[in-house]
């Protein structure tokens, strides 16, 4: 399998044949280490100019060769392979649904062992935490949190009638219905539905993660599910993933669209004229909570790969990157911190565009953290599809989901 090794900080990528060899490129004894990340341009330009040095100056006996890759399937199948035969990276920066599975698979080198694990364990939300504990041990350390907020078009708001937006979920989709405003949701998926149905009062999983039945079949989740599929017949929902050429996050700036959400990253990446442009068209404001919270959370934690041939020099490189003061670096990015101590000193004004956000993150759910979490998303997005293409009814479609959900959370075995 070729790589791609980035053999200067993350900067000019050249193709190593076999990643082992990258300790001798430079001649010398140093311990290399190899990081594999999905930071965006500017988050990596942070990371190489800023984070890297900064862990080699302190420790100059160990150097960090880092990988930048997209986060998509292909690197999560990738991962796989190469942890399964003890040819992967020392550290990854993973993305938090799938921490579970691979900790299932053995294929996570467990924590508490590394000095100062226990001192380290109390720096981070429990939420953070929790993503990576299997078993009784810890798989994980959280690095970064996300999550979703509405993004409200403010001149469409004040033609209704409204100087902030409607308290609740329900009010929300009745303006849309009154005004003929579109909602834009990104797809049927979890990450993209569940903010908007946790909203409405369903649910998806008891909170043991050991059933859906009852709860994503429930009345409270057929009535939610309900009314977003008639406002999609009438065609006031507008889902991007379904015509694949159509931009929410632009149709909400620009006023085509009531509310869309999306996580902080679309604001943090744009010039600072452009931001407060976009501020001046748009509000961010975390989910409207019904029963449950309803913003959803996202993030990428730091693992240990299994079969890492520097474990030491690898816990001493997530020691650093989880600490207040690269996590306060890395939040110039827009990154919002896993460490207790770095979100406290980042003193987030109300008036940035961060504020909601990390207001969301405290009162956000997680995905549920199973093993088998990619089929079962693959499950719940499938038959909502089926709903909301009218070939099943709501009721029906959420009963097979719940079913066939079920099954994948009994199953323990690979």
């Amino acid at each position: 399998m070729t790589t791609i090794v980035l053999t200067a900080g993350c900067a000019g990528a050249s193709v190593i044949s076999e990643p082992g060899k990258v300790q001798t490129l430079h001649g010398n004894d140093k311990t290399v280490i190899t990081f594999w990340h999905t930071y965006n341009d500017r988050e990596t330009r942070l990371l190489v100019k800023k984070l890297i040095p900064a862990f080699e100056r302190n420790n100059p006996d160990i150097r960090v060769k880092c990988i930048n890759l997209a986060n998509s399937n292909e690197l999560k199948y990738s991962l796989i392979a190469r942890a399964s035969s003890n040819r992967g990276p020392d550290v990854v920066r993973m993305d938090i649904a799938w921490v579970p599975e691979f900790a299932h698979k053995d294929l996570l080198e467990p924590l508490e062992g590394f000095p100062g694990f226990e001192q380290l364990e109390y720096a981070f939300y429990n939420k953070g935490l929790s993503i990576g504990f299997y078993q009784d041990e810890y798989y994980s350390l959280p690095l970064n949190l996300y999550t979703k907020t509405a993004i409200f078009n403010r001149k469409l708001l004040r033609q209704a009638g409204y100087s902030e937006p409607p308290g609740t979920m329900d009010e929300i989709l009745e303006v849309a219905r009154e005004h003929r405003f579109t909602i834009g949701l990104g797809g049927l998926d979890p990450w993209d539905t569940l903010p908007y149905i946790y909203s409405l009062g369903g649910s998806f999983m008891d909170p043991g993660f050991t059933g859906a039945t009852g709860y994503l079949n429930s009345p409270g989740t057929v009535r939610a599910v309900e009314k977003l599929t008639g406002l999609y017949k009438e065609k006031l929902i507008h889902l991007s993933a379904v015509t694949l050429n159509s931009d929410n996050w632009e149709k909400v700036r620009n006023g085509n669209m009531l509310i869309t959400d999306d996580a902080p990253w679309f604001y943090s990446l744009l010039k600072h004229s452009e931001l407060n442009l976009a501020l001046e068209q748009t509000l961010p404001v975390p989910f409207p909570r019904s029963i449950v919270p309803s913003s959803i959370i996202g993030g990428e934690n730091l693992v240990i790969m299994k079969g890492s041939q520097h474990p030491a020099e690898a816990w001493a490189f997530i020691q650093w990157m989880t600490s207040k003061e690269a996590q306060l670096i890395m939040s110039r990015s827009g990154l919002i911190p896993a460490n207790r101590e770095a979100l406290k000193a980042m003193k987030v004004s109300p008036d940035s565009y961060l504020y909601p956000y990390v207001e969301a993150v405290d009162e956000g759910f997680l995905r549920p953290t199973v093993k088998n979490w990619d089929k079962i998303e693959l499950v719940y997005t499938l038959y909502l599809n089926k709903i909301f293409l009218g070939e099943l009814p709501v009721q029906q479609g959420l009963d097979l989901a719940a079913a066939e959900i079920d099954g994948l959370l009994k199953d323990t075995e690979y």
